[in-house]
């Protein structure tokens, strides 16, 4: 049980604050956000899915565009920053493994990477510095990875991050577990994920696991700790800061947004994902086929012929402010966010809450 909100070690690499920003696709947390959530001491993190379209060199292909940008954006951070940031790879991405090599060629600190298992991003990486942390939704899942990792590549993750089913985005859960709020809640899921990473942990090695989903304040972050996590993952509040990458427009639909805006929707990702529900969104639930052409086959788990919508079109151009064609990812709580501040102001608030509630 943790009582102490204080640095967060992932392998010899040292955060300050027990804090890591969820990494949030199409745009939305880029260069800008990551490096004003680093300089506050928290770990900031770039979405890789989604950045080719910010280059204008249209004789290469989207692929070469993303990595191009990719690139780009952690050369930006860099230049922002001079304190660790990490990278949020997808699993399900097409050209995954290129975007791996960039970020380790540009020698990152810390590799995210969920929506699927990660079991061959060890083989991937060439330098000793960058961290490689998979994000899980199970126990089983934690395992799986940390026993394929050792007998494979002889090394361990270098944290966990467990995310619940109230997480923002694309959620590993089905949509019945999501229901069970009994069995699949992050408080019953943490602790044993914490079991799984103390049995592959030693004297010399640490696994930290790393709390996510649904927590919106320090009283949250406190209360997982207590349950055994080294830290949390924020995604949904670090939407509504000035430094956020995103339209204006996309912060002011969370503003808006009631609780029961906040839906589940059945992605062409194959997932589940939580939105906030607007036109687009009830238009693509009854099953309307959206202006659908495929540009960038992006997905592995995407089928162009099945599904009534692309989903990288709709979060770009919800990224840039035209919801009337997209939709915003979110958190569960989302709509309990009323103002937009700046990262500091919302890092000191998550600070103070968090050493209060755990002094008490």
């Amino acid at each position: 049980m943790n009582t102490e909100f204080k640095d967060l070690y992932i392998g010899n690499l040292r955060i300050q604050l027990p804090i890591i920003q969820g990494g949030m696709g199409v745009r939305v947390s880029n260069s800008n956000l990551a490096a004003a959530v680093s300089n506050e001491g928290a770990l900031g993190v770039i979405a890789a899915v989604g950045l080719g379209e910010e280059v204008e060199i249209k004789e290469l292909g989207y692929p070469e565009r993303s990595v191009l940008s990719f690139t780009q954006s952690i050369r930006q951070a860099r230049q922002k920053t001079k304190n660790p940031f990490g990278v949020n790879i997808m699993c399900v991405l097409t050209n995954y493994e290129d975007l791996v090599n960039a970020a380790q060629n540009e020698s990152v600190d810390v590799i995210i990477s969920g929506a699927g298992m990660p079991l061959r991003l060890p083989s991937l990486i060439k330098n000793t510095k960058t961290k490689l942390i998979p994000i899980v939704s199970s126990a089983r899942a934690a395992n799986i990875i940390c026993s394929t990792w050792l007998r494979r590549y002889k090394r361990l993750p270098d944290a966990l991050i467990v995310e619940g089913p109230l997480a923002g985005g694309h959620l590993g859960y089905s949509l019945a577990e999501l229901e069970d709020k009994e069995n699949f809640s992050l408080e019953n899921i943490l602790p044993k994920v914490v079991t799984v990473a103390q049995s592959f942990g030693n004297a010399l090695v640490k696994i930290p696991v790393i709390a996510a989903g649904g927590i919106f304040d320090g009283k949250d972050i406190a209360k997982f700790m207590r349950l055994g996590a080294s830290g949390v993952q924020m995604g949904t509040r670090f939407v509504c800061t000035h430094e956020c990458d995103v339209d204006q427009k996309y912060k002011e639909a969370y503003l808006a947004a009631g609780q029961e805006d906040i839906v589940v929707i059945q992605s062409p990702v194959g997932l589940p994902g939580r939105v906030i529900r607007n036109e687009f969104v009830k238009r693509i639930i009854k099953g309307e086929r959206m202006d659908f052409n495929c540009q960038y086959h992006c997905l592995y788990t995407c089928d162009p012929k099945k599904v009534n919508y692309c989903i990288a079109k709709a979060l770009l151009n919800a990224s840039r402010g035209q919801l009337e064609k997209g939709f915003a990812m979110c958190g569960s709580n989302a709509y309990r966010v009323k103002k937009i501040v700046s990262v500091k102001e919302l890092i000191s608030e998550l600070a103070a809450e968090a050493q209060a509630a755990l002094r008490n």
